[in-house]
Protein backbone atom coordinates (compact mmCIF):
# COMPACT_ATOMS: atom_id res chain seq x y z
CA UNK A 1 0.00 0.00 0.00
CA UNK A 2 2.91 2.48 0.59
CA UNK A 3 4.05 1.85 -2.83
CA UNK A 4 0.81 2.31 -4.44
CA UNK A 5 1.17 6.11 -4.51
CA UNK A 6 4.90 6.53 -6.00
CA UNK A 7 3.68 3.86 -8.40
CA UNK A 8 0.76 5.94 -9.43
CA UNK A 9 2.88 9.50 -9.57
CA UNK A 10 5.55 7.65 -11.56
CA UNK A 11 3.40 5.30 -14.03
CA UNK A 12 1.73 7.79 -16.72
CA UNK A 13 0.32 4.23 -18.62
CA UNK A 14 -1.66 3.67 -15.20
CA UNK A 15 -3.33 7.01 -14.57
CA UNK A 16 -4.18 6.88 -18.07
CA UNK A 17 -5.79 3.29 -17.85
CA UNK A 18 -7.56 4.18 -14.90
CA UNK A 19 -8.73 7.60 -16.27
CA UNK A 20 -10.35 5.82 -19.10
CA UNK A 21 -12.21 3.30 -17.36
CA UNK A 22 -13.30 5.67 -15.14
CA UNK A 23 -14.59 7.95 -17.95
CA UNK A 24 -15.94 4.83 -19.96
CA UNK A 25 -17.83 3.91 -16.69
CA UNK A 26 -19.67 6.16 -16.23
CA UNK A 27 -20.39 7.28 -19.92
CA UNK A 28 -21.90 3.65 -20.35
CA UNK A 29 -23.24 3.71 -16.66
CA UNK A 30 -25.82 6.59 -17.62
CA UNK A 31 -26.33 5.64 -21.23
CA UNK A 32 -26.67 2.42 -19.89
CA UNK A 33 -29.48 3.63 -17.29
CA UNK A 34 -31.21 5.38 -19.61
CA UNK A 35 -31.40 2.90 -22.15
CA UNK A 36 -33.34 0.45 -19.35
CA UNK A 37 -35.53 2.83 -18.22
CA UNK A 38 -36.81 3.44 -21.77
CA UNK A 39 -36.75 -0.18 -22.34
CA UNK A 40 -38.39 -1.06 -18.96
CA UNK A 41 -40.79 1.80 -19.67
CA UNK A 42 -41.80 0.54 -23.04
CA UNK A 43 -42.09 -2.79 -21.99
CA UNK A 44 -44.56 -2.10 -19.15
CA UNK A 45 -46.37 0.42 -21.24
CA UNK A 46 -46.84 -2.18 -24.05
CA UNK A 47 -48.28 -4.73 -22.31
CA UNK A 48 -50.41 -2.42 -19.75
CA UNK A 49 -51.74 -1.56 -23.10
CA UNK A 50 -52.63 -4.88 -24.35
CA UNK A 51 -54.11 -6.00 -20.97
CA UNK A 52 -56.22 -2.99 -20.63
CA UNK A 53 -57.75 -3.34 -24.31
CA UNK A 54 -58.43 -7.20 -22.85
CA UNK A 55 -59.69 -6.46 -19.64
CA UNK A 56 -62.10 -3.35 -20.83
CA UNK A 57 -63.58 -5.97 -23.34
CA UNK A 58 -63.85 -9.12 -20.76
CA UNK A 59 -65.12 -6.93 -18.25
CA UNK A 60 -68.10 -5.35 -19.98
CA UNK A 61 -69.03 -8.90 -21.13
CA UNK A 62 -68.74 -10.22 -17.60
CA UNK A 63 -71.63 -7.16 -16.45
CA UNK A 64 -73.46 -7.85 -19.07
CA UNK A 65 -73.52 -11.42 -18.80
CA UNK A 66 -74.52 -10.60 -15.45
CA UNK A 67 -77.12 -8.36 -16.38
CA UNK A 68 -79.08 -10.99 -18.31
CA UNK A 69 -79.12 -13.46 -15.71
CA UNK A 70 -83.12 -14.63 -14.32
CA UNK A 71 -82.54 -16.73 -11.72
CA UNK A 72 -85.08 -18.63 -9.93
CA UNK A 73 -83.83 -19.11 -6.85
CA UNK A 74 -80.24 -18.58 -4.86
CA UNK A 75 -79.12 -22.07 -5.85
CA UNK A 76 -79.57 -21.38 -10.03
CA UNK A 77 -77.92 -18.10 -8.72
CA UNK A 78 -74.71 -19.50 -7.88
CA UNK A 79 -74.58 -21.71 -11.07
CA UNK A 80 -76.09 -18.72 -13.79
CA UNK A 81 -72.88 -16.72 -12.49
CA UNK A 82 -69.96 -19.75 -12.23
CA UNK A 83 -71.54 -19.89 -15.70
CA UNK A 84 -70.78 -16.41 -16.84
CA UNK A 85 -67.22 -16.77 -15.22
CA UNK A 86 -66.31 -20.07 -16.89
CA UNK A 87 -66.95 -18.50 -20.36
CA UNK A 88 -64.55 -15.44 -19.58
CA UNK A 89 -61.40 -17.33 -20.90
CA UNK A 90 -59.65 -14.91 -21.71
CA UNK A 91 -56.34 -14.85 -23.88
CA UNK A 92 -53.49 -17.62 -23.39
CA UNK A 93 -50.63 -14.70 -24.19
CA UNK A 94 -51.89 -12.53 -20.90
CA UNK A 95 -52.51 -14.93 -18.32
CA UNK A 96 -54.92 -13.45 -15.75
CA UNK A 97 -56.71 -14.51 -12.36
CA UNK A 98 -60.50 -12.89 -11.59
CA UNK A 99 -61.58 -12.12 -8.17
CA UNK A 100 -65.52 -11.51 -7.31
CA UNK A 101 -66.21 -9.79 -4.37
CA UNK A 102 -69.37 -8.18 -2.32
CA UNK A 103 -69.25 -3.89 -2.39
CA UNK A 104 -70.23 -2.74 1.38
CA UNK A 105 -71.93 -4.18 3.76
CA UNK A 106 -74.40 -6.64 2.76
CA UNK A 107 -76.46 -8.62 5.05
CA UNK A 108 -77.68 -11.75 3.08
CA UNK A 109 -75.31 -13.01 0.54
CA UNK A 110 -76.92 -15.34 -2.26
CA UNK A 111 -73.19 -15.19 -4.32
CA UNK A 112 -70.11 -15.89 -2.36
CA UNK A 113 -67.09 -14.01 -2.71
CA UNK A 114 -65.45 -16.16 -6.00
CA UNK A 115 -61.69 -16.06 -6.88
CA UNK A 116 -59.26 -18.12 -9.65
CA UNK A 117 -57.87 -21.56 -7.99
CA UNK A 118 -54.93 -20.69 -6.11
CA UNK A 119 -55.59 -17.07 -5.73
CA UNK A 120 -56.40 -14.85 -2.77
CA UNK A 121 -58.94 -12.11 -2.29
CA UNK A 122 -56.68 -10.17 -0.28
CA UNK A 123 -54.87 -8.33 -3.10
CA UNK A 124 -57.69 -6.36 -3.62
CA UNK A 125 -56.84 -3.66 -1.69
CA UNK A 126 -59.74 -1.84 0.36
CA UNK A 127 -58.84 1.36 -1.61
CA UNK A 128 -59.50 0.24 -5.00
CA UNK A 129 -62.99 -1.88 -3.44
CA UNK A 130 -63.85 1.56 -2.12
CA UNK A 131 -63.20 3.39 -5.71
CA UNK A 132 -65.25 0.35 -7.66
CA UNK A 133 -67.97 1.25 -5.37
CA UNK A 134 -68.32 4.73 -5.51
CA UNK A 135 -67.98 5.02 -9.66
CA UNK A 136 -70.73 3.59 -10.98
CA UNK A 137 -71.33 0.88 -13.36
CA UNK A 138 -69.51 3.09 -16.09
CA UNK A 139 -65.90 3.16 -15.04
CA UNK A 140 -63.37 0.88 -15.10
CA UNK A 141 -60.42 1.47 -12.29
CA UNK A 142 -57.10 -0.49 -12.05
CA UNK A 143 -54.21 -0.08 -9.96
CA UNK A 144 -50.58 -2.01 -9.71
CA UNK A 145 -50.57 -4.66 -7.38
CA UNK A 146 -47.72 -7.22 -6.14
CA UNK A 147 -48.53 -10.97 -6.73
CA UNK A 148 -46.82 -13.26 -4.48
CA UNK A 149 -45.78 -16.53 -5.22
CA UNK A 150 -45.56 -19.94 -3.51
CA UNK A 151 -41.56 -19.13 -2.73
CA UNK A 152 -42.79 -15.85 -1.22
CA UNK A 153 -41.42 -13.64 -3.88
CA UNK A 154 -43.47 -10.77 -5.03
CA UNK A 155 -44.13 -9.93 -8.60
CA UNK A 156 -45.78 -6.69 -10.15
CA UNK A 157 -48.80 -6.63 -11.37
CA UNK A 158 -52.26 -4.38 -12.45
CA UNK A 159 -55.90 -5.35 -11.31
CA UNK A 160 -58.58 -3.93 -13.48
CA UNK A 161 -62.24 -3.56 -11.39
CA UNK A 162 -65.71 -2.86 -12.68
CA UNK A 163 -68.91 -2.33 -10.81
CA UNK A 164 -71.45 -5.32 -11.76
CA UNK A 165 -74.98 -6.17 -10.24
CA UNK A 166 -75.71 -9.66 -8.66
CA UNK A 167 -79.60 -10.62 -8.50
CA UNK A 168 -81.21 -9.45 -6.06
CA UNK A 169 -79.48 -6.33 -6.92
CA UNK A 170 -76.24 -6.50 -4.56
CA UNK A 171 -73.29 -4.01 -5.57
CA UNK A 172 -69.98 -6.74 -6.63
CA UNK A 173 -67.02 -5.59 -8.02
CA UNK A 174 -65.81 -8.05 -10.93
CA UNK A 175 -61.34 -7.73 -10.78
CA UNK A 176 -59.42 -9.10 -13.63
CA UNK A 177 -55.59 -9.78 -11.89
CA UNK A 178 -52.47 -9.65 -14.79
CA UNK A 179 -49.26 -10.99 -13.67
CA UNK A 180 -46.16 -8.54 -15.30
CA UNK A 181 -43.70 -10.99 -14.22
CA UNK A 182 -42.57 -11.97 -17.95
CA UNK A 183 -42.08 -8.29 -18.47
CA UNK A 184 -39.75 -8.09 -15.18
CA UNK A 185 -38.10 -11.06 -16.42
CA UNK A 186 -37.60 -9.03 -19.72
CA UNK A 187 -36.05 -6.09 -18.06
CA UNK A 188 -33.55 -8.11 -16.24
CA UNK A 189 -32.62 -10.10 -19.14
CA UNK A 190 -32.24 -6.71 -20.65
CA UNK A 191 -30.34 -5.02 -17.77
CA UNK A 192 -28.14 -8.15 -17.53
CA UNK A 193 -27.22 -7.58 -21.26
CA UNK A 194 -26.70 -4.14 -21.04
CA UNK A 195 -24.20 -4.92 -17.46
CA UNK A 196 -22.22 -6.92 -19.97
CA UNK A 197 -21.73 -4.67 -22.87
CA UNK A 198 -20.04 -2.79 -20.35
CA UNK A 199 -18.23 -4.97 -18.94
CA UNK A 200 -16.99 -5.76 -22.20
CA UNK A 201 -16.99 -1.86 -23.50
CA UNK A 202 -14.82 -1.26 -20.32
CA UNK A 203 -12.26 -3.68 -21.11
CA UNK A 204 -12.06 -3.06 -24.29
CA UNK A 205 -11.43 0.92 -23.61
CA UNK A 206 -8.59 0.03 -21.12
CA UNK A 207 -6.65 -3.20 -23.22
CA UNK A 208 -7.13 0.13 -25.99
CA UNK A 209 -5.99 2.77 -23.64
CA UNK A 210 -2.98 0.59 -21.92
CA UNK A 211 -2.15 -0.37 -26.13
CA UNK A 212 -1.86 3.17 -27.35
CA UNK A 213 0.06 4.74 -23.62
CA UNK A 214 2.64 2.07 -24.05
CA UNK A 215 2.87 2.86 -27.55
CA UNK A 216 3.42 6.36 -26.90
CA UNK A 217 5.23 6.16 -23.60
CA UNK A 218 7.51 3.74 -24.63
CA UNK A 219 9.64 5.44 -26.50
CA UNK A 220 9.42 8.37 -23.97
CA UNK A 221 10.65 6.01 -21.74
CA UNK A 222 13.82 4.95 -23.81
CA UNK A 223 14.15 8.45 -24.19
CA UNK A 224 14.48 9.28 -20.46
CA UNK A 225 16.80 5.93 -19.97
CA UNK A 226 19.32 7.63 -22.97
CA UNK A 227 19.14 10.71 -21.53
CA UNK A 228 20.05 9.69 -18.26
CA UNK A 229 22.84 8.08 -19.71
CA UNK A 230 23.82 10.71 -21.78
CA UNK A 231 23.88 13.01 -18.41
CA UNK A 232 26.24 10.04 -16.71
CA UNK A 233 28.97 10.74 -19.57
CA UNK A 234 27.62 7.79 -21.89
CA UNK A 235 27.17 10.44 -25.20
CA UNK A 236 27.08 7.83 -27.72
CA UNK A 237 24.02 6.80 -26.23
CA UNK A 238 21.10 7.22 -29.27
CA UNK A 239 17.42 6.20 -29.45
CA UNK A 240 16.42 2.96 -31.97
CA UNK A 241 14.03 4.95 -34.03
CA UNK A 242 11.44 2.56 -35.96
CA UNK A 243 8.96 4.18 -38.53
CA UNK A 244 8.35 7.33 -40.08
CA UNK A 245 5.10 8.64 -37.29
CA UNK A 246 5.15 11.06 -35.01
CA UNK A 247 7.22 8.95 -32.38
CA UNK A 248 9.83 8.70 -34.51
CA UNK A 249 10.04 11.81 -35.65
CA UNK A 250 10.76 12.38 -32.17
CA UNK A 251 13.40 10.06 -31.76
CA UNK A 252 15.11 11.34 -34.99
CA UNK A 253 15.07 15.09 -33.23
CA UNK A 254 16.07 13.52 -30.26
CA UNK A 255 19.21 11.88 -31.68
CA UNK A 256 20.24 14.81 -33.52
CA UNK A 257 20.16 16.44 -30.85
CA UNK A 258 22.35 14.14 -28.94
CA UNK A 259 24.81 14.26 -31.91
CA UNK A 260 25.42 17.93 -31.69
CA UNK A 261 25.39 18.12 -28.04
CA UNK A 262 28.05 15.46 -28.09
CA UNK A 263 30.12 17.39 -30.44
CA UNK A 264 30.13 20.16 -28.62
CA UNK A 265 30.81 18.92 -25.34
CA UNK A 266 33.46 17.08 -26.93
CA UNK A 267 34.96 20.11 -27.98
CA UNK A 268 34.40 22.12 -24.99
CA UNK A 269 36.10 19.26 -23.07
CA UNK A 270 39.00 19.35 -25.37
CA UNK A 271 39.04 22.70 -24.81
CA UNK A 272 39.18 22.24 -21.08
CA UNK A 273 42.09 20.06 -21.26
CA UNK A 274 43.84 22.14 -23.06
CA UNK A 275 42.99 25.42 -20.84
CA UNK A 276 43.61 23.47 -17.87
CA UNK A 277 46.80 21.72 -18.97
CA UNK A 278 48.19 25.43 -20.30
CA UNK A 279 47.16 26.96 -16.93
CA UNK A 280 49.12 23.72 -15.12
CA UNK A 281 51.67 24.14 -17.39
CA UNK A 282 52.39 27.85 -17.46
CA UNK A 283 51.89 28.04 -13.32
CA UNK A 284 54.70 25.16 -13.28
CA UNK A 285 56.96 26.97 -15.26
CA UNK A 286 56.49 30.09 -14.11
CA UNK A 287 57.08 28.56 -10.46
CA UNK A 288 61.10 28.40 -10.58
CA UNK A 289 62.06 32.26 -12.22
CA UNK A 290 58.72 33.74 -9.94
CA UNK A 291 60.99 32.34 -7.12
CA UNK A 292 64.32 33.70 -8.14
CA UNK A 293 62.03 37.65 -8.90
CA UNK A 294 60.34 37.19 -5.30
CA UNK A 295 64.14 36.62 -3.83
CA UNK A 296 65.53 39.52 -5.44
CA UNK A 297 62.82 41.42 -4.08
CA UNK A 298 62.83 40.37 -0.32
CA UNK A 299 66.58 41.71 -0.85
CA UNK A 300 65.30 44.79 -2.79
CA UNK A 301 62.79 45.45 -0.01
CA UNK A 302 65.02 44.57 2.96
CA UNK A 303 67.47 47.16 1.67
CA UNK A 304 64.77 49.74 1.03
CA UNK A 305 65.87 52.16 3.52
CA UNK A 306 68.93 53.26 2.06
CA UNK A 307 67.01 54.01 -1.27
CA UNK A 308 65.54 57.43 -2.26
CA UNK A 309 62.21 57.52 -2.00
CA UNK A 310 61.42 56.96 -5.38
CA UNK A 311 63.24 54.16 -5.50
CA UNK A 312 61.95 52.75 -2.09
CA UNK A 313 58.48 53.15 -3.22
CA UNK A 314 59.14 51.14 -6.17
CA UNK A 315 61.26 48.58 -3.99
CA UNK A 316 57.96 48.22 -1.96
CA UNK A 317 55.62 47.93 -5.23
CA UNK A 318 57.72 45.38 -6.73
CA UNK A 319 57.57 43.50 -2.86
CA UNK A 320 54.00 43.40 -2.91
CA UNK A 321 52.80 42.65 -6.60
CA UNK A 322 55.40 39.81 -6.40
CA UNK A 323 53.70 38.80 -3.28
CA UNK A 324 50.18 39.32 -5.16
CA UNK A 325 51.38 36.77 -8.19
CA UNK A 326 52.67 34.24 -5.82
CA UNK A 327 49.02 34.22 -4.57
CA UNK A 328 47.68 33.96 -7.60
CA UNK A 329 50.21 31.21 -8.95
CA UNK A 330 49.45 29.46 -5.88
CA UNK A 331 45.54 29.75 -6.52
CA UNK A 332 46.07 28.84 -10.22
CA UNK A 333 48.45 25.27 -8.72
CA UNK A 334 45.56 24.21 -6.65
CA UNK A 335 42.71 24.64 -9.12
CA UNK A 336 44.75 22.53 -11.31
CA UNK A 337 45.42 19.86 -8.68
CA UNK A 338 41.63 20.08 -8.09
CA UNK A 339 41.00 19.47 -11.92
CA UNK A 340 43.28 16.89 -11.99
CA UNK A 341 41.64 14.40 -8.79
CA UNK A 342 45.08 15.09 -7.38
CA UNK A 343 44.06 16.95 -4.14
CA UNK A 344 43.72 14.72 -0.83
CA UNK A 345 42.94 15.35 2.87
CA UNK A 346 45.09 15.36 5.52
CA UNK A 347 42.45 14.33 8.45
CA UNK A 348 42.40 14.96 11.93
CA UNK A 349 40.39 15.86 14.47
CA UNK A 350 40.14 19.53 14.80
CA UNK A 351 38.21 21.97 16.94
CA UNK A 352 36.36 24.31 14.58
CA UNK A 353 35.43 26.62 17.60
CA UNK A 354 39.05 27.26 18.17
CA UNK A 355 39.79 27.48 14.51
CA UNK A 356 37.44 30.24 13.76
CA UNK A 357 38.89 32.35 16.63
CA UNK A 358 42.48 31.93 15.28
CA UNK A 359 41.27 33.04 12.17
CA UNK A 360 39.51 35.91 13.59
CA UNK A 361 42.33 36.98 15.50
CA UNK A 362 44.56 37.01 12.41
CA UNK A 363 42.08 38.81 10.26
CA UNK A 364 42.11 42.12 12.84
CA UNK A 365 44.20 44.02 11.12
CA UNK A 366 41.97 44.21 8.36
CA UNK A 367 38.77 44.17 10.15
CA UNK A 368 40.52 47.92 12.03
CA UNK A 369 41.85 48.96 8.59
CA UNK A 370 38.12 48.94 7.25
CA UNK A 371 36.44 50.47 10.64
CA UNK A 372 34.71 46.86 11.35
CA UNK A 373 34.47 44.53 14.36
CA UNK A 374 35.09 40.64 14.09
CA UNK A 375 32.21 38.94 16.53
CA UNK A 376 31.81 35.30 16.97
CA UNK A 377 28.26 33.41 18.27
CA UNK A 378 28.72 30.51 19.44
CA UNK A 379 25.53 27.58 19.74
CA UNK A 380 26.02 25.00 21.72
CA UNK A 381 28.87 22.69 22.17
CA UNK A 382 31.46 19.99 21.44
CA UNK A 383 32.98 21.35 17.63
CA UNK A 384 35.31 18.24 17.32
CA UNK A 385 35.47 17.64 13.42
CA UNK A 386 37.16 15.10 11.96
CA UNK A 387 38.95 17.62 8.87
CA UNK A 388 41.72 18.83 6.94
CA UNK A 389 42.61 21.82 8.97
CA UNK A 390 44.92 23.45 6.66
CA UNK A 391 42.16 23.55 4.12
CA UNK A 392 39.16 24.60 6.49
CA UNK A 393 41.89 27.14 8.04
CA UNK A 394 41.62 28.55 3.75
CA UNK A 395 37.89 28.17 3.40
CA UNK A 396 36.77 30.54 6.93
CA UNK A 397 40.12 33.20 6.12
CA UNK A 398 38.66 33.37 2.75
CA UNK A 399 35.10 33.97 3.36
CA UNK A 400 36.14 36.57 6.89
CA UNK A 401 38.67 38.45 4.67
CA UNK A 402 35.68 38.54 1.84
CA UNK A 403 33.03 39.66 4.52
CA UNK A 404 35.29 42.33 5.82
CA UNK A 405 35.97 43.65 2.25
CA UNK A 406 32.53 44.24 1.28
CA UNK A 407 31.37 45.06 5.27
CA UNK A 408 31.23 48.32 4.65
CA UNK A 409 32.40 49.20 7.73
CA UNK A 410 29.82 47.24 9.85
CA UNK A 411 30.54 44.13 11.93
CA UNK A 412 31.10 40.84 10.86
CA UNK A 413 29.83 37.98 12.92
CA UNK A 414 31.36 34.43 12.89
CA UNK A 415 28.27 31.59 13.89
CA UNK A 416 29.03 28.37 14.72
CA UNK A 417 26.60 25.93 16.40
CA UNK A 418 26.74 22.07 15.85
CA UNK A 419 24.23 18.64 15.26
CA UNK A 420 25.19 15.03 16.21
CA UNK A 421 26.23 14.60 13.04
CA UNK A 422 27.64 17.84 11.70
CA UNK A 423 28.84 20.85 12.64
CA UNK A 424 27.67 24.12 10.58
CA UNK A 425 29.95 27.66 10.81
CA UNK A 426 27.81 30.96 9.22
CA UNK A 427 30.27 34.45 8.00
CA UNK A 428 27.86 36.91 7.84
CA UNK A 429 28.39 40.74 7.29
CA UNK A 430 26.04 43.45 7.60
CA UNK A 431 27.19 45.66 4.29
CA UNK A 432 26.23 46.18 0.63
CA UNK A 433 24.87 42.85 0.07
CA UNK A 434 24.37 40.80 -3.21
CA UNK A 435 21.52 40.29 -5.90
CA UNK A 436 20.34 37.27 -6.75
CA UNK A 437 22.37 37.05 -10.16
CA UNK A 438 25.08 37.68 -7.80
CA UNK A 439 24.44 34.97 -5.28
CA UNK A 440 24.13 32.51 -8.52
CA UNK A 441 27.37 33.26 -9.61
CA UNK A 442 29.60 34.29 -6.71
CA UNK A 443 31.23 30.53 -6.88
CA UNK A 444 32.93 31.08 -10.86
CA UNK A 445 36.21 31.05 -11.70
CA UNK A 446 37.26 34.55 -11.62
CA UNK A 447 34.22 35.97 -10.96
CA UNK A 448 33.99 39.79 -8.87
CA UNK A 449 30.65 41.16 -8.09
CA UNK A 450 32.05 44.65 -8.88
CA UNK A 451 35.42 44.41 -11.05
CA UNK A 452 35.51 48.41 -11.10
CA UNK A 453 35.23 48.41 -6.74
CA UNK A 454 38.55 48.93 -5.29
CA UNK A 455 40.13 46.56 -3.67
CA UNK A 456 41.88 46.35 -0.32
CA UNK A 457 43.13 42.77 -0.12
CA UNK A 458 43.94 41.65 -4.02
CA UNK A 459 42.86 38.18 -5.16
CA UNK A 460 42.65 36.33 -7.79
CA UNK A 461 38.82 35.90 -7.92
CA UNK A 462 39.37 31.90 -7.60
CA UNK A 463 39.35 32.40 -4.07
CA UNK A 464 35.41 30.96 -3.61
CA UNK A 465 35.80 28.99 -6.31
CA UNK A 466 38.77 26.82 -4.13
CA UNK A 467 36.47 26.92 -0.97
CA UNK A 468 33.83 25.46 -2.26
CA UNK A 469 36.07 22.80 -3.67
CA UNK A 470 37.86 22.17 -0.41
CA UNK A 471 34.18 21.82 0.70
CA UNK A 472 33.49 19.66 -1.69
CA UNK A 473 36.13 17.35 -0.71
CA UNK A 474 35.18 16.88 2.79
CA UNK A 475 31.69 15.77 1.56
CA UNK A 476 30.12 18.83 3.12
CA UNK A 477 28.36 21.97 1.78
CA UNK A 478 28.80 25.80 1.39
CA UNK A 479 25.84 27.81 0.67
CA UNK A 480 25.65 31.53 -0.37
CA UNK A 481 22.94 34.16 0.58
CA UNK A 482 22.82 37.92 0.31
CA UNK A 483 20.45 40.96 -0.50
CA UNK A 484 20.82 44.26 -1.12
CA UNK A 485 21.39 46.70 1.90
CA UNK A 486 20.76 43.90 3.69
CA UNK A 487 24.16 42.13 3.93
CA UNK A 488 25.65 38.93 2.57
CA UNK A 489 26.18 35.19 4.17
CA UNK A 490 28.29 31.90 3.71
CA UNK A 491 27.35 28.64 5.57
CA UNK A 492 30.00 25.56 5.64
CA UNK A 493 28.66 22.90 6.83
CA UNK A 494 30.89 19.95 7.73
CA UNK A 495 30.50 16.34 8.45
CA UNK A 496 31.80 15.49 12.11
CA UNK A 497 32.99 11.80 10.45
CA UNK A 498 34.21 11.61 6.66
CA UNK A 499 31.91 8.87 5.33
CA UNK A 500 28.80 9.51 7.77
CA UNK A 501 27.11 12.56 5.72
CA UNK A 502 25.04 14.26 7.08
CA UNK A 503 21.11 14.41 7.49
CA UNK A 504 20.78 18.10 7.48
CA UNK A 505 21.97 21.20 8.20
CA UNK A 506 22.31 22.30 11.73
CA UNK A 507 22.58 25.92 10.91
CA UNK A 508 19.90 27.94 8.70
CA UNK A 509 20.72 30.38 6.45
CA UNK A 510 21.10 33.31 7.09
CA UNK A 511 21.86 32.32 11.22
CA UNK A 512 19.19 33.77 13.57
CA UNK A 513 20.66 34.99 17.31
CA UNK A 514 20.60 37.88 19.19
CA UNK A 515 23.17 40.41 19.84
CA UNK A 516 23.73 39.80 23.10
CA UNK A 517 25.29 36.61 21.86
CA UNK A 518 28.04 38.17 20.06
CA UNK A 519 31.13 38.00 21.58
CA UNK A 520 34.03 40.48 20.33
CA UNK A 521 37.20 39.42 19.38
CA UNK A 522 40.45 41.11 20.10
CA UNK A 523 43.77 40.68 20.25
CA UNK A 524 44.22 39.35 24.00
CA UNK A 525 40.98 37.18 23.58
CA UNK A 526 42.43 34.45 22.01
CA UNK A 527 46.53 32.97 21.90
CA UNK A 528 46.87 31.61 18.41
CA UNK A 529 48.15 28.22 18.90
CA UNK A 530 50.47 28.19 15.43
CA UNK A 531 49.90 24.81 14.59
CA UNK A 532 49.57 25.03 11.09
CA UNK A 533 51.81 27.37 8.78
CA UNK A 534 49.50 29.02 6.50
CA UNK A 535 50.87 30.24 2.97
CA UNK A 536 49.80 33.54 2.04
CA UNK A 537 46.88 33.42 -0.11
CA UNK A 538 44.29 36.79 -0.54
CA UNK A 539 46.05 37.90 2.96
CA UNK A 540 48.42 40.52 1.03
CA UNK A 541 47.09 43.58 3.08
CA UNK A 542 47.57 41.57 6.05
CA UNK A 543 51.44 42.30 6.22
CA UNK A 544 51.15 45.11 4.18
CA UNK A 545 52.68 48.15 5.55
CA UNK A 546 51.48 51.72 4.70
CA UNK A 547 53.80 53.79 2.58
CA UNK A 548 52.63 56.76 4.09
CA UNK A 549 54.05 55.79 7.43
Amino acid sequence: MLRLPKFWARSLMVRAVFFTGLLTLIGTGLIAYFLVEQVTTGFYQERFDQVEAEATDELIQARNGFDAMQPVDSSEVESQVAGVLENLGGSAALPRNFVLLPLGQPEDLQVAPRHSEGFSEDIISDELREAVLTSGQDTQLWQPVGIEDDAGNTAPGVAFGIYVHLPPGEPYGLFYVYDFSSVDENVTFVFQVFLTAIAVILLMNMLIAAWITRTVVKPVSQAAEVSERIADGQLDQRLAVVGEDEIARLGLSFNRMASTLQEQITQLANLSKMQQRFVSDVSHELRTPLTTVSIAADVLHDSSEDFDPVSRRSAELLHHQVERFQALLADLLEMSRFDAGAAELVLSDVDLRALCEEVLTAALPLAEQAGGELNIVVQGEDFIAEVDRRRIDRILRNLVNNAIEHSEGQPVDVVITSSPTAVGIAVRDFGIGMTPDQVDHVFDRFWRADPARARTTGGSGLGLSIATEDTRLHQGSLDPWGQMGQGSCFRVVLPRRQGQPYRASPLALPPSYQESERRRISVDSVSLSGEVPHDRVHEQSLYQQDPKA
